[in-house]
């Protein structure tokens, strides 16, 4: 547990001391805060159309604004995490600390879970600062608990599995551009993969539906938590952890 903390607090240090954590946090709460702007003015919109209209009925601020929000942030996620996750591995390959990390006396496990929750620090507080939108929203009167929280789940899940495909990919390369690249391609893969579903046979389909990572976060994003989803999520999460540990350890025995 100590050599977890020791390699927790380097990287969470190595994430504040440059510009890299400032940046992605810059440009993901603009982006973010941009669209929960549109959304408040659709809704808005829509409210004095309903005054106006009677006949309007139904407007939901979960379908308006929440819902929209997180699935926007999404977006924005798919595009900054893999910069994030690209230099935990490719950085000690490229400067040379690679091998001078693993000859200590510390676990490849170790290791692992102090770069991949340092990288999770970083996204929790990323997404934990757009809780001002919520306290504008019950300042309103019209925050949804039950939606909120079950949209910021989905939200954190979505990102903590980003984050340990892209640790994996950092940890197959040197290159920290090669790294982001080709994180963002397997995660835009793997979030692309259901929309096939309606070209191929059934039983194929509903695999490639199940195995896309955006259908999982569809009922959160509406308040609604499945076990399924959240079983997808947390597999996801340790598969590609164990598949990273792996890795790290096949380098360890080469040498």
């Amino acid at each position: 547990m100590h050599n977890f903390w020791a390699v927790f607090k380097r990287e969470l240090k190595v994430y504040f001391s440059s510009s890299i954590a400032y940046a992605i946090l810059i440009i993901f709460l603009v982006m973010a805060g941009y669209f929960f702007y549109s959304s408040m003015s659709l809704y808005s919109m829509y409210s004095f159309q309903a005054v106006q209209n009677p006949e309007l009925t139904g407007l939901n601020l979960a379908e308006v604004v929440m819902t929209p929000l997180f699935a926007n942030m999404t977006v924005v996620m798919l595009l900054m995490l893999p910069a994030l996750t690209m230099r935990l591995f490719s950085e000690e390959k490229k400067s040379g600390t690679y091998e001078l990390l693993f000859t200590y006396p510390i676990r490849d496990i170790e290791v692992l879970l102090g770069k991949y929750f340092a990288a999770l620090c970083v996204f929790t507080v990323m997404i934990g600062l757009t809780g001002t939108y919520q306290l504008i929203l019950l300042f309103l009167g019209k925050n949804e608990l039950g939606v909120v929280l079950s949209a910021y789940l989905g939200l954190f899940l979505m990102g903590a599995s980003f984050i340990s495909l892209g640790v994996l990919i950092s940890a197959m390369t040197e290159n920290q551009v090669v790294a982001a690249v080709v994180s963002f391609g397997c995660i835009l893969i793997l979030w692309v993969l259901g929309w096939s579903s309606s070209i191929v046979s059934k039983d194929f389909g509903q695999v490639l539906t199940y195995l896309s990572l955006i259908r999982h976060s569809d009922n959160l994003f509406r308040g609604l938590v499945d076990t399924t989803d959240l079983v997808y999520y947390l597999t996801f999460i340790f598969f590609f952890l164990f598949l990273t540990l792996r890795a790290l350890e096949s380098k360890r025995w080469r040498g």
